[in-house]
C-alpha cells in the first residue's frame, strides 16, 4: 500500500517553475492527479474505521483537488489545447486527433465518478465509516478512475503534449499558458 500521508507536501495551486511552457504545466498536473489518486487508493484500501487526523486531512485534500483543480485541468485541455490542435493541418497532428474524442469521453466519464467519490468521502469524514456497499463502491470508483487516468495520462504525456510543443507556435503556446493562468486567478463574485 502506498504511504499516502507523506505525499501531502505538494500544495494545491503551488507555483510551478516555468509558466511559459503550458505542456509542462499540464504534465505537472498529471503528477498531482496521480498523487491524489494514490491518496484515494490508500484510503480505499483501509479498514472501515474512524480516520486519524492525518488520514482525514489527506482525504480532504484529495477530494478538494479533484473538486477544484482537476476541472481547471480539463478546461485547459478542452478549451485551450484541443481546439488549437484541431486547427492544425499538419499530418502528424491529424493522426493524434483521432484520440481527442476518447480523451474528451474520459473527461465526461470522470466527472460523475469524482462527484460520487466526493460524496462517499465526505460521508466517511462526517460519519466516521461507510456501509459495506458504500465502501465497495468507493473502492470500485477509485479503481476505475485510476485505470482510466493511467491510459489517458500516458497518451497525453508521451504523444499529445510533446506533439503540441512541437507543432504549436510560441504565440499559441503563450495564449494557452495565459488562458491557464486566467482560469486559476479568476474571481468568483
Amino acid at each position: 500500500m502506498m504511504n499516502y500521508t507523506r505525499l501531502m507536501p505538494i500544495q494545491i495551486g503551488a507555483k510551478v517553475a516555468d509558466r511559459s511552457k503550458p505542456m509542462a504545466l499540464l504534465s505537472d498536473c498529471h503528477r498531482r492527479i496521480e498523487m491524489f489518486l494514490g491518496v484515494l487508493h490508500g484510503i480505499a484500501q483501509m479498514e472501515n474505521r474512524l480516520l486519524t487526523k492525518d488520514e482525514q486531512g489527506s482525504l480532504e485534500k484529495a477530494l478538494h483537488y479533484f473538486h477544484e483543480a482537476a476541472p481547471k485541468h480539463t478546461a485547459d485541455e478542452e478549451q485551450s489545447l484541443f481546439p488549437r490542435l484541431r486547427h492544425s493541418s499538419r499530418t502528424e497532428v491529424q493522426s493524434a486527433l483521432r484520440e481527442l474524442e476518447r480523451l474528451e469521453t474520459d473527461h465526461e466519464r470522470a466527472t460523475p465518478m469524482h462527484a460520487e467519490v466526493e460524496l462517499l468521502g465526505q460521508c466517511w469524514l462526517a460519519d466516521g465509516h461507510l456501509t459495506p456497499e458504500q465502501r465497495y463502491r468507493f473502492r470500485e470508483l477509485v479503481a476505475h478512475l485510476t485505470s482510466m487516468y493511467r491510459t489517458h495520462i500516458e497518451f497525453e504525456d508521451t504523444v499529445l503534449f510533446p506533439l503540441a510543443t512541437q507543432v504549436l507556435s510560441r504565440a499559441e503556446q503563450s495564449e494557452i499558458a495565459h488562458e491557464m493562468s486566467e482560469r486559476r486567478t479568476a474571481k468568483v463574485f
